[in-house]
């Protein structure tokens, strides 16, 4: 299996590109592979960006923000912003801007993992959990300020405006989702709510960062559409892994901690024993089996996943309003493969 960045690859089927204008040139991006080979140069840059915008003079910072830069990560954000930049035209290294998302990413992780009292993040202890939840949260905090700085020299007033409505609706989202944590009257709307300001609200940033700098507003309106549908997909899915077998991951997390996330809203309507069963109290070690079968052989997984195609679907579907391009292309082709994808 390719890995591009931090996104592993695996063969896709040829897509048409949608939208296309009569007469227009007909381009074909084979798969993810290929759509981020567009911006692979941008990517590795990025890469090294982020190393230099971590570094601080008081060692801890650099220390901590490296020791989870060095755990990896799928690089989305960064992906999303330089496909969106080609998409619109942008001229000019996107090289810093797109690091904007990744650094606000890595900021609400070390918070996350404090809040959450994670045990690991990326197959590795968490970071608080090696530097003290203090130094990790204080890092977080200059990671979110980093990119607040960055955000505003690299795009301006626009991208700047958009990114505080984009980090005030995360926090918003992680409140929620700290207030209904193992909730098990959480509805599915409740869910959506969740991701779409947790999750969702930052990757529509990424991709839409470039038209902002660039003044395209109506492109940055349909790249943060597309952005949305594809964040609430990426999360779904995500969360239908954890139930998944064959991902390469210790599968049952979720349900071990009753946190509810769709898979779980959905088998609870589907099998009102489990609902029940929770709400006595969390699984023991010995019935985490035959639950997780139970869940697999129900139609949650798949409505689930059904749900992310279409929010996926309508993702694509504002791409529409931008110019055919190979860029364009790209973003639709990680669109689907998002929802697709095995880990």
């Amino acid at each position: 299996m390719a890995v591009v960045t931090g996104i592993p690859l695996a063969p896709a089927p040829r897509i048409r590109p949608a939208g296309l204008q009569a007469g227009a040139r007909l381009t074909r991006i084979e798969g993810p592979a290929e759509a981020l080979s567009l911006v692979a140069t941008e990517l590795q840059q990025a890469e090294a960006e982020l190393r230099a915008l971590v570094h601080s003079d008081v060692a801890e910072v650099p220390a901590v923000a490296g020791y989870l830069l060095d755990a990896g990560g799928k690089r989305l954000r960064p992906a999303l912003t330089a496909l969106g930049a080609r998409a619109v035209g942008w001229q000019g290294s996107v090289v810093r801007l797109m690091c904007v998302g990744e650094l606000l990413h890595l900021g609400s992780l070390l918070h996350d993992d404090v809040v959450d009292e994670g045990v690991l993040r990326r197959g590795k202890p968490a970071a608080y959990r090696v530097y003290g939840a203090p130094t990790a949260v204080l890092t977080g905090d200059f990671c979110l300020a980093r990119a607040m700085l960055l955000a505003a020299e690299e795009g301006g007033f626009e991208a700047v405006r958009a990114l505080g409505a984009t980090v005030t609706e995360m926090a918003e989202g992680e409140v929620l989702q700290l207030k209904r944590a193992g909730d098990l009257s959480t509805s599915l709307a409740d869910y959506l709510e969740v991701i779409d300001r947790k999750s969702a609200a930052l990757i529509a940033w990424c991709a839409a960062a470039a038209a902002w700098a660039k003044g395209d507003a109506a492109a940055a309106d349909a790249l943060q559409r597309f952005g949305r549908g594809v964040g609430a997909a990426f999360q779904i899915t995500d969360d239908v892994l954890d139930y998944a077998e064959g991902t390469g991951k210790a599968p049952g997390a979720d349900l071990r901690e009753r946190k509810v996330t769709l898979p779980l809203v959905l088998a609870m309507e589907e099998l009102p024993e489990l609902r029940a069963r929770l709400t006595a109290g969390p699984l023991e070690a010995d019935e985490l089996d035959e639950w997780m079968r139970r869940i697999r052989s129900s139609s949650a997984l798949r409505r689930s996943l059904d749900l992310a195609r279409a929010r996926a679907e309508a993702a694509v579907s504002a791409l529409d309003e931008l110019a055919p391009s190979p860029a364009r292309d790209g973003l639709q082709v990680l669109a689907t493969y998002l929802v697709e994808r095995s880990t």
